[in-house]
């Protein structure tokens, strides 16, 4: 069947999967996978133990799993991680489709897990195919206002070519752009990861597979999330591992 929806708003589900009552079980979840991790142990056999000794659904795996990271991977990552008062006069490497499904998301009262790392993620990733949505305008202007508000020289979108209807996005974009006269280059590429991942320039991004080797990163999604969607369904799950 078509993809009709309207807004990257929440799973039907997810008012029975998050409840308050089923966070403390989530984090500790998390404790638990965080600590194999920094043992050493496999990611997804870690999970599936971690899963069945709490009888995760899918949905809470899903979200124990992209909140979890071992301590050697937190340090990186925090060691790596940028102010955003240093993107001033910078060039600026997006991430596309992981900043803005996040926004995207937030906007529209999806769920919005505040990871280990200290990164936000959203449940509501992009696979294959991308649809606009009513929350994407708003969504790339509320990123090219802060993105204007922290001064950044130039800010270049990196798209997936192969997901379907990049070039839509691109248009969409370079549109928005032009209308409130921001830099923005986008970039329609094979595979973003691999660039984000060699660049010298600073990268905006909350992929943790990014996260553990780029150079130098910022929060831009939780900047954007924290700053401007007060009203945002978060979850903190970052749990503890000893």
């Amino acid at each position: 069947m078509p993809d009709k929806r309207q807004h990257r708003g929440p799973h039907p589900d997810d008012a029975c999967l998050f409840t308050p009552e089923a966070l403390p079980l989530l984090r500790n979840a998390v404790s638990d996978l965080s600590w194999l991790l920094t043992r050493g142990y496999a990611p997804t056999s870690s999970l599936k133990v971690v899963g069945d000794r709490y009888a995760l659904r899918e949905r809470q795996r899903v979200a124990v799993g992209r909140c979890a990271c071992s301590d050697e991977a937190r340090e990186r990552r925090r060691r790596s991680q940028v102010d955003l008062v240093e993107v001033a006069g910078r060039c600026l490497f997006i991430d596309g489709y992981n900043v803005l499904t996040s926004i995207e998301a937030a906007l529209a009262g999806g769920v919005i897990l505040h990871a280990r790392d200290g990164a936000y993620r959203d449940m509501a990733s992009v696979h294959g195919t991308w649809r606009k949505v009513q929350e994407t305008v708003p969504a790339a202007e509320l990123i090219g206002g802060l993105l204007a508000e922290l001064s950044v020289a130039r800010a270049v979108w990196h798209l997936d070519r192969p997901v379907s209807n990049s070039g839509r996005l691109k248009t969409l974009l370079e549109q928005t752009a032009e209308a409130h006269g921001w830099p923005w280059e986008i970039q329609l590429v094979p595979d973003p990861d691999k660039i984000l991942l060699q660049t010298d320039e600073l990268v905006a991004t909350a992929d943790s597979g990014i996260l553990d080797e780029c150079g130098r990163w910022v929060n831009l999604a939780r900047a954007a999330i924290d700053r401007w969607i007060p009203n945002v369904n978060l979850l903190e799950l970052s749990g503890s591992c000893a």
